[in-house]
């Protein structure tokens, strides 16, 4: 029985996700940012073995929910599916980071680092990496003039450089980025075309199936298809240097 955590899994493709994994026999842990989604999680996924609590916006809270995931145990695998839609305005958490970064980006890269490697890792990004922009010089949007879109796909397209990056570091580990879809959710909107368990699919085949096709790594998936990153995304070493800024905007070192 596999034994997977997934965050952001109050809602949405999340929330899916950990049904579906619960379906297939999965050890499930939730992630919810409060006590009071923690206790409506559990009462949606019945069949989930735990839920970790904590705001993934902040650096404090988020080696809290890695402390607190790594008392439920091991992982086989870890799915990064917590996220950020674009916003109108710049928002700025506590730490003083891009709202949107901090919880998509950030988060990701921290919680893989505090935690054990597992033995799959599958990090939720977007078709619209397609569109994002690796900027070293200004990756939180601080000097340039706000554009939420922009952002977001920024965001997802560092995603992908992550997933690549763990890919490289840990060979032992199955390190992969996943483009759901553009899926009924309220991020998704009315007009999206993709019903849940469509956006939760491969997400579910990669955490648990001994298939060679889910077994490897390194790549951008769409419906369980390699598909071509950002030319930005296979740049090794620009995976090295947004690595390098998420462990100094952090405090947290890169994994050995």
């Amino acid at each position: 029985m596999p034994r997977v955590l997934v965050t952001g899994s109050t809602q949405g493709i999340g929330l899916q996700t950990a049904r579906d994994l619960v379906a297939a026999g999965a050890d499930v842990v939730l992630h919810a940012r409060t006590p009071e989604k923690a206790e409506q999680a559990q009462r949606d996924v019945p069949g989930a073995s735990g839920v970790v609590v904590g705001d993934l916006s902040s650096v404090d809270a988020l080696r809290e929910v890695a402390e607190q995931a790594a008392e439920e145990g091991a992982y086989d695998a870890v799915i990064h599916n917590a996220g950020l839609g674009a916003s109108p305005t710049r928002v700025e958490t506590a730490d003083g980071l891009s709202e949107i970064f901090a919880v998509n980006v950030l988060a990701p890269y921290v919680l893989t680092a505090l935690l054990p490697p597992p033995r799959r890792l599958v990090l939720l990004t977007s078709g619209l990496q397609a569109q994002g922009k690796l900027r070293l010089d200004d990756l939180q949007w601080s000097s340039r003039r706000w554009h939420g879109m922009q952002a977001y796909s920024d965001s997802k397209l560092h995603d992908v450089v992550l997933a690549l990056w763990f890919a490289r570091r840990w060979p032992q580990v199955s390190s992969n980025a996943v483009d759901p879809g553009w899926i009924k959710t309220r991020m998704g909107g009315a007009g999206a075309t993709d019903e849940l368990p469509e956006g939760a699919e491969t997400q579910v085949w990669l955490a648990t199936s001994d298939e060679p096709a889910a077994l490897g790594s390194g790549r951008y998936l769409r419906r369980r298809r390699e598909l071509e990153p950002n030319p930005q995304a296979l740049d090794e070493s620009l995976q090295d240097a947004l690595v390098e800024r998420l462990a100094e905007l952090s405090g947290v070192q890169p994994p050995t």
